[in-house]
């Protein structure tokens, strides 16, 4: 893969986070989307690369959304397969609250888990607690052992859950082994990049989100030498005969790192829209927006933070189109 697509999908998160900031708080998360979703196909569009959409927001006939299938690129350069959410946390940005992000995980053709878009249950952490970890372990016998990786006591260690009822069995677990909890509205991929980072004082993550997500999470902990591991939580029968097409017959496959994104490159970048523990959102001045994104690649290992200043007289689009 093109060590330049690295810089190049930072110009796409950018674009898509710039759009969608316009909306922060306007109760319109529909609105929000669309909008980082045109901004993000307009500049893919710029990009030299031949791209196919693996995780996508949708099917053909669901347009404008990025669907799965879609091609995107200019039709020249390397084959590579995108997972993307060009808003991850579409009800943060129409209440203006935190961690609202524009997301895309690249790798070379083939290498990325289709995944189909139903549930699915995960555990995440960062680097220290690689291979510490099991999805069918208990919950206290998770916590115990990433306690012991980072040189913690569990009472110290911090889990990042999806506010939803259906966690409510998880976090009363969580609470009887005596961790902390740090419950979040939305925006799980944002919830994992932060088990890497000890400025979040986030430790773990635990729960059921999106299987999409899921793939966007171990691209980007590929990236930071952290683990997510998952299983596929289909509802109802046909959401099983979807994984079985997919050629899982065993509804209690645990997904690993090389399941999700296989080889030994892959890039990810995300930008902030609304502000996070980790990223900034868009601010607006005048004729100026500013963005904050990391952007970080895996056969190299380089993790970048970039601010940005963009004029928006000269990219009024967002995108200085090619002559």
């Amino acid at each position: 893969m093109e060590r330049s697509l690295t810089m190049e999908i930072a110009r796409v998160t950018e674009a898509a986070a710039q759009s969608s900031a316009r909306w922060m708080g306007r109760g319109k998360k529909n609105e929000a989307d669309d909008a980082a979703t045109s901004a993000m196909r307009d500049v893919f569009d710029t990009i030299p690369m031949q791209g196919t959409v693996v995780i996508g927001e949708g099917e053909i006939d669901e347009a404008p959304m990025l669907y799965i299938g879609e091609k995107l690129g200019t039709g020249s350069g390397p084959k590579v397969d995108i997972a993307v959410d060009p808003l991850e946390g579409t009800s943060i940005v129409a209440q203006g609250t935190w961690n609202a992000l524009a997301v895309i995980a690249i790798a070379d053709e083939n290498k990325l888990l289709h995944a189909p878009d139903m549930y699915m249950k995960k555990i995440a952490v960062g680097p220290e607690s690689v291979g510490k970890i099991d999805i069918n372990a208990s919950v206290k016998d998770n916590l115990a052992a990433v306690a012991t990786a980072r040189n913690k006591a569990v009472e110290d260690l911090v889990v990042i859950v999806l506010n939803r009822p259906r966690h409510a069995e998880l976090i009363e677990e969580i609470r009887e082994a005596g961790a902390r909890i740090k419950l979040i509205p939305d925006g799980d991929v944002a919830a994992a990049m932060n088990t890497a980072f000890d400025d979040t004082g986030v430790d773990i993550l635990m729960g059921i989100g999106g299987a999409p997500e899921g793939v966007l999470s171990a691209v980007a902990m590929k990236c930071l030498g952290g683990e997510i591991q998952g299983k596929l939580m289909p509802s109802n029968d046909e959401e099983v005969s979807r994984c079985q097409r997919m050629g899982i017959d065993d509804m209690d496959k645990v997904f690993y790192m090389d399941d999700f994104c296989g080889g030994d490159d892959a890039i990810f970048a995300a930008t902030g829209v609304t502000d996070g523990e980790l990223l900034q959102g868009v601010q607006f001045k005048g004729m100026k927006a500013t963005t904050q994104t990391v952007v970080m690649r895996a056969k190299s290992g380089t993790i970048r933070f970039i601010d940005g200043e963009h004029s928006l007289k000269k990219k009024p689009n967002l995108v200085i189109q090619p002559k």
